[in-house]
């Protein structure tokens, strides 16, 4: 039995809306035990000034090295390595829980589990393996492909028995995938519909790729759980997200990272050329979802052109441009996307029962949100992983 005790100045528990002021932490093994007013006990204590819970980053693509020319092939190997470096690099920007949603050949379920053998040390993660897509749309390199009901239905039921946590489908085309528009709708509502229902009966939560308008829509009409991207929201796709309590995961990083880098960088021309067509809308949709009251997950499609896997932070910033308050931008990244993944009993915020999973940082988030990088220590399961005191 291990116990630590923390000393939060100031606690954002991901839940209240105020923060609490001189709290006392303890935690045994890998949960929280104990939450109580400040006093001075006889053990070592870890004084913060702020703690927060681990963060979440609900949209990843572990595998994918980032910082390169579009066209620069990796080996399996090589990915392999940087799939290791960017697992550590997610603990040092403090996220501590990961939803991966699209790898190929469901490799990220075999990182998943070096990093619960104690192998290679990583956040907690979901894993979508590999991505559904009707022929030719996008992300068919890496995905199966699938056309009709049945064939739909053979498809989930194949990642199911390989182990996946959750089942993503392609409702709309993207940026990334040449010669298709992200504005058109590829599965129709009866193939999703099937995939929809039997990881429901499973158990499984559903995340779809949509980022034109009737896509989005046929994705709602067949009851998807998240929406990933959501660039084009009209009043009835904000209405149906109510009511059906659908999560949006915005992933603002993905286009401006293209735009701020472009193809001087070596970004690909269709893809910026596609992201400057959706990047005003994407904005102006996160901004009704907002206002709307859609429930916001945080995610940031890293493994994109220039979009680091130690980016989460910049997702929160870009949140903040839309004038949204910091307190709901860390709720966002916590307790909400815990929701999203399904995993909110155990993860997300900072409650007594609950994964030891911290965030302690030098300064305050509420006063800047871009002090969520200047972090001090990650503890995820009761384990001090980060120490940069």
């Amino acid at each position: 039995m291990t116990k630590l005790y923390i000393h939060a100045q100031t606690l954002i528990d991901g839940i209240s809306d105020a923060p609490k002021k001189d709290q006392l932490i303890i935690i045994e093994d890998d949960k929280i035990i104990q939450i109580e007013e400040y006093h001075e006990i006889n053990e070592d204590v870890i004084h913060a000034n702020v703690v927060t819970p681990g963060f979440f980053n609900c949209h990843v693509h572990i595998l994918y090295p980032v910082g390169f020319k579009f066209d620069t092939q990796f080996s399996l190997m090589e990915k392999a390595f940087y799939a290791q470096k960017h697992c550590k690099e997610y603990l040092e920007s403090g996220v501590t829980f990961i939803r991966v949603v699209g790898t190929e050949e469901n490799y990220d379920l075999q990182i998943k589990e070096a990093i619960e053998n104690h192998v290679i040390e990583g956040p907690h993660m979901y894993c979508a393996g590999k991505v559904i897509c009707m022929t030719g749309g996008h992300g068919w390199q890496e995905g199966i492909e699938a056309d009709g009901k049945d064939a739909c239905l053979k498809a989930v039921r194949t990642q199911l028995k390989s182990g996946v946590d959750l089942i993503k489908m392609m409702a709309t085309g993207g940026v990334m995938t040449k010669g298709v528009e992200p504005g058109n709708a590829q599965l129709s509502v009866e193939e999703m519909k099937v995939m929809i229902e039997e990881a429901h009966k499973a158990g499984r939560k559903t995340a779809t790729h949509a980022q034109g308008l009737q896509g989005i829509k046929n994705a709602l009409y067949a009851g998807i759980d998240s929406i990933e991207h959501g660039c084009f929201l009209d009043e009835e796709c904000l209405e149906l997200m109510k009511k059906q309590n659908t999560f949006l995961v915005p992933t603002l990083c993905a286009p401006q990272c293209i735009i701020d880098k472009g193809i001087e960088n070596g970004v690909a021309k269709y893809a910026v050329t596609k992201t400057l067509k959706v990047k005003d809308a994407h904005v102006e949709s996160v901004k009704k979802a907002y206002e709307k009251g859609i429930q916001i997950a945080l995610g940031t499609d890293a493994g994109t052109p220039f979009n680091y896997h130690n980016n989460t932070a910049y997702e929160m910033e870009l949140l903040a441009r839309l004038n949204i308050p910091y307190m709901d931008i860390l709720k966002i990244a916590t307790i909400n996307s815990a929701r999203c993944v399904g995993v909110e009993k155990d993860y997300g915020s900072i409650e007594v029962g609950k994964q030891a999973d911290l965030v302690c940082l030098n300064e305050n988030p509420l006063e800047n949100i871009s002090n969520v990088r200047k972090i001090n220590r990650v503890i995820q399961s009761g384990k001090i992983v980060v120490d940069n005191n």
